[in-house]
């Protein structure tokens, strides 16, 4: 991430692979941090407790260095224990609930799984801090899915919490959810796929973003 104030404008968010060890993923993630702003980095759930762990662990630090805010997936002991900087879940409306409770305040909280409005208006009663739209591993298309579009477009009009909405595999999906007046695009395989420069990815993203994403009102 840069030195300079955060753009006004939808930011990237970046989705941690489930499929490769702290090892290799490790200098993919530096290597995207150093091709302009990301907001935050999501790790998904993975395997037993201990196996994710040992792999938020030096994930988050890397993150935290680049100045990208560390979101652990599922598992508030984990997020804890490897010092995130937020938690996601997508446990339903109680559990959500109760994390926003608890944790809001010390912890970014997020929330996900909604697939329909009335899912989404659910998790807002709670007061997190982002609602996601999306699922994980399923950006394997190009373009991003409609139903999250069209999602992210409702919420971003008639809700003031903050959304991200999940792009597609091609990182110029960027224009499409900014237009929907989303806060945030996530990206998951079009940083990190097989045979990406996750480098070049992230410059291309916001270079995007830089020209086609509408201002935030102030």
């Amino acid at each position: 991430m840069t030195d300079r104030s955060p753009p006004n404008r939808c930011r990237v968010v970046l989705i941690a692979p489930t499929d490769e060890n702290a090892e290799r993923f490790g200098p993919r993630l530096r290597e995207a941090a150093a091709g302009g702003d990301i907001a935050s980095l999501i790790i998904p759930a993975r395997g037993d407790e201990a196996s994710f762990q040992d792999f938020a662990a030096p994930i988050v630090r890397i993150a935290q260095t680049a100045g990208i805010a560390a979101i652990v997936a599922d598992d508030t002991r984990i997020a804890g224990r490897v010092g995130a900087d937020g938690i996601h879940l997508e446990s339903g409306k109680g559990e959500i609930g109760q994390a926003v409770e608890r944790w809001q305040g010390k912890l970014i909280v997020g929330a996900g799984g909604a697939t329909t409005r009335d899912d989404a208006l659910e998790l807002g009663e709670t007061q997190p801090d982002y609602v996601f739209f999306g699922r994980f591993g399923f950006d394997n298309k190009p373009e991003p899915h409609r139903r999250n579009l069209s999602l992210g477009e409702w919420w971003a009009g008639v809700v003031q919490i903050p959304c991200i909405v999940l792009g597609g595999s091609d990182v110029a999906s960027v224009e499409t959810v900014a237009a929907t007046g989303a806060d945030f695009v996530a990206l998951s395989s079009a940083v990190f796929g097989e045979g990406v420069d996750p480098r070049a990815a992230v410059e291309r993203a916001n270079d995007i973003l830089d020209r086609t994403a509408p201002a935030f009102e102030d």
